[in-house]
Formats: C-alpha cells, structure tokens, sequence
C-alpha cells in the first residue's frame, strides 16, 4: 500500500524526491507507533492503517506534542503527509471513511520571513561578485552560487537540478523546474549572466561530466554537486561576510522577493517569479515591507517622535480628586 502511495505522489502528483522521502519517512513512523502501542493505554489499537480511526489520529497527535516535543508546525507538517495518504486510501476505496476528517491542524504563531538587509545584501554582493574573480575553482563556483539564489530567487532544489539545457544561450535566463513538475523562466541581470557565462566556458573545457544531462554545478570528480554542498557553501559564504541568524538559501529567496517588493514590483509578477501557486503565499512578504516602511517614517517624518511622546504618555484618570 506504501509503494502504490509513493507511486502516485510521484507520477500522479509530480512530488519532489524530498518530499517523497518525508512522506514516506512519516507513514512509516506513524504505522510503527500503531505497532508499538500500548495495550493498557491504548487496548484497541488496529493493526493496519485502514482501521484507524480519528480517536487514533487524536491521540497520535498528542504523542508527537508531549513525546516527541515536535513544535505545532513540524506536528502539521508530520499530519500533513498522512493526511494525503488517507485522502488517497479514500479515492481509491481502500477505507470507507477518512480519520482525519473534523481534525484541524495545530495554531501556529506567525513568522516573518527572514531576509537580509537592502545594504548589507548589497556588501556581499561586491564580495561575491570579486570573488568570482578568484584563481579557485571551488571558491568561484561557491560565489556564483549565491549571486543565482539571490538574483533568482530560486529554491534549493530548483537550483541543484539546473542542468546547461536551462540556460539561455545570452545566459540572462533560467529555466526553473519547480514544485509539481511546473517549468518557469526567470531573468536574471547582467553581471550576474557574464558570470555564468565564463562558469560556463570553464567547465565546458574542462569536460569533467559524469552526467549526461549536465549539471551546472560540479564536484571535483565531476558528479552533480549535492544539495548538502550548495546549503553548506550558501551557509559559509554569509557566516563570512557577517550575516547574523539563520543562513540558508531560503533566506535569500525571501531575501530576493522582499527587495523586489520595496523596490516597487507587482506582487503578480513576485508571485510568478517565485513560482508560488497561491497569490496567499506571496502576500506575507508585504508584512516584511510595512514594517520596513514603518521604521523609515519614524526616523524621517517631523511629527513622528511627538507622536510616540504622546503615546507613551501615561493617561490620567479622571476620577481621582485633587488633593
């Protein structure tokens, strides 16, 4: 029953292999703790997954809080893989009556993305940009990396898997295969494209692939360079020019939507950049801008440190007396 699940989110839903991986690293997890259940506490456990019912979810979810001490997202998250199997398990008969039914998921406080600040973005972009100049290979390669995530906006995945077939001949634009098989082009500027360009011509001399479907980003033996590696040269690039906090290519992709945002662009064409399939998930970047335009007009309008003199004010109450 897993692999014929596995099988359509792949085929069927067109999933990431990580998201794959997930959900069926969830399934299992969730099928053992049905297995593993306590005869005392829990004496009508089912033995298989088309008994369960929503009084089994309930107290799963609870194990994952207390027991596990997953946080209410990565708890959603984890409910969320199962969700879908039952939802499938349902289309195709398999149960007469889905669990997970009249079961909402956790509250959750909201985060604002985290980005990196206009001129601090701007610093590591000169850095990046000399260091692209450097006799090491690797060094190069870790730099152009960062400019693509920050002039893209791309996703970790959608980058590892750029192969030379995506890129425009001028190099000042990428095709992009993202979440659900879905393709979009996203330009990107010139200095960045004359980068790549020379990235380009360097490992086309070199003729070091072991894959034929060419991958932009190389080991040393010539095999695609691995996700963990374009996350760890993400990470030591920033840690070295100073960011603070998280360090992630995430964070310049909401890094990349916020500046285009501040910088007046249409959250229509942000949406389709970042190849959001909801304009909803696009939207919180305008939190990140408001509060941006918030701290500009404390520190510029005249009337504003008057403004929060009066609201810091105490108020009086008017039903004491004079002595």
């Amino acid at each position: 029953m897993l692999e014929a699940f596995v099988t359509y989110l792949e085929a069927e839903r067109r999933y990431s292999p990580g998201t794959v991986t997930n959900y069926r690293r969830d399934i299992i997890a969730f099928a053992e703790w049905l297995a593993a259940a306590n005869p005392e506490t829990n004496p009508d456990a089912p033995s298989d997954l088309t008994q369960v019912t929503s009084d089994d979810i309930r107290t799963w979810i609870v194990s994952l809080s207390e027991d596990r001490h997953l946080t209410p997202a990565s708890v959603n998250r984890t409910v969320s893989s199962l969700r879908s199997l039952f939802r499938w398990l349902r289309a195709t008969g398999a149960v007469t009556k889905n669990p997970f039914t009249g079961i909402p998921a956790l509250r959750t406080p909201k985060r604002l993305p985290v980005w990196i600040p206009e001129k601090k973005m701007g610093e590591i972009t000169t850095h990046l940009i000399e260091s692209c100049a450097s006799p090491d290979h690797a060094r190069r390669q870790n730099a152009l990396i960062v400019l693509l995530f920050y002039s893209c906006g791309i996703r970790l995945a959608e980058l590892s898997g750029i192969s030379l077939t995506d890129i425009a001949a001028d190099c000042r634009s990428l095709r992009v295969h993202g979440k659900g098989d879905k393709t979009r082009v996203v330009p990107l500027p010139a200095p960045t494209a004359e980068i790549l360009q020379r990235h380009i011509e360097e490992i086309c001399t070199a003729k070091i692939w072991k894959d034929d479907k060419k991958p932009l980003f190389l080991t040393d033996r010539g095999a695609a360079l691995p996700r963990t590696a374009i996350y760890t040269a993400v990470r030591s690039e920033l840690e070295l020019m100073g960011v603070q906090g998280k360090r992630s290519p995430h964070v310049l992709r909401h890094t990349f939507a916020t500046h285009l945002l501040d910088g007046g662009a249409d959250m229509r064409e942000i949406q389709e950049l970042l190849g959001h399939t909801s304009l909803a998930a696009t939207q919180v970047y305008t939190h990140n801008s408001i509060a941006h335009l918030k701290k500009i007009y404390e520190k510029a309008h005249p009337r504003a440190a008057t403004a929060a003199a009066i609201l810091a004010t105490p108020k009086i109450d008017n039903n004491l007396k004079e002595d």
